[in-house]
């Protein structure tokens, strides 16, 4: 299904705005579209011919239980503790950098000060292991695998990974986990909801109290 990358998040990003971080836009849309300038041509290609299939959330569990595909999440660790969905498999196509040296520190300090304190996420590296895991994970390269993040992004970098390592029969879940609705994952384990657990820092404070401000006005 081809779509309009640019303008699916931009959209995106209005309907989160209204949602949930109200009076947050202008970080996030600055934020998103260095994320979108940073996708490579070949992953849009992908998706937007066919080759890799779209799938909406909402129809997620139904190509999981009736067409067998497997869910893969490439979250981070702590984007996964908060919420997850059950039977996925987990393999982080980005992971915390643990890199100690002068140059890191100080990109660490940058990180915090104008993305982690707001967001709550730690400054991160490529994993160098990503198709390596899921080789061992899913060893039968003509597996359905469904490759989900929170937002889309960090998932459409990771099927062109796996197209480029044998992989070809990949989904991408549009919009990722944070367009999901409360029902198009039955089966949820964690505190949080799949929708917010991108959120944290900073963020994840104005996020309960919009939640407060939503139930006290109901």
């Amino acid at each position: 299904m081809a779509i309009r990358i640019e303008k699916f998040y931009l959209s995106n990003l209005k309907h989160e705005k209204k949602t949930k971080l109200q009076g947050t836009k202008p970080f996030f849309t600055r934020v998103l579209r260095l994320q979108v300038n940073a996708i490579s041509s070949g992953a849009r290609e992908l998706i937007q011919s066919g080759t890799v299939r779209t799938i909406p959330p909402k129809e997620a569990t139904t190509v999981i239980d009736s067409e067998g595909w497997k869910l893969l999440d490439i979250r981070p660790v702590w984007e996964r503790e908060k919420a997850l969905v059950s039977g996925s498999l987990h393999i982080p196509l980005f992971v915390k950098d643990m890199d100690s040296s002068p140059l890191t520190l100080l990109k660490k300090w940058v990180h915090f000060g104008y993305i982690g304190l707001w967001t709550g996420q730690n400054l991160t590296t490529i994993n160098p292991e990503f198709l390596r895991q899921v080789e061992v994970a899913v060893p039968d390269k003509e597996s359905k695998l469904l490759v989900a993040c929170g937002e889309g992004l960090r998932s459409m970098m990771a099927v062109t990974r796996l197209y480029e390592g044998g992989y070809q029969n990949l989904g991408w879940l549009a919009g990722g986990f944070n367009r999901a609705g409360d029902d198009d994952f039955p089966a949820v384990e964690g505190t949080g909801k799949l929708q917010y657990a991108t959120i944290g820092g900073v963020s994840y404070y104005f996020l309960q109290l919009l939640i407060l401000l939503q139930a006290v006005g109901k």
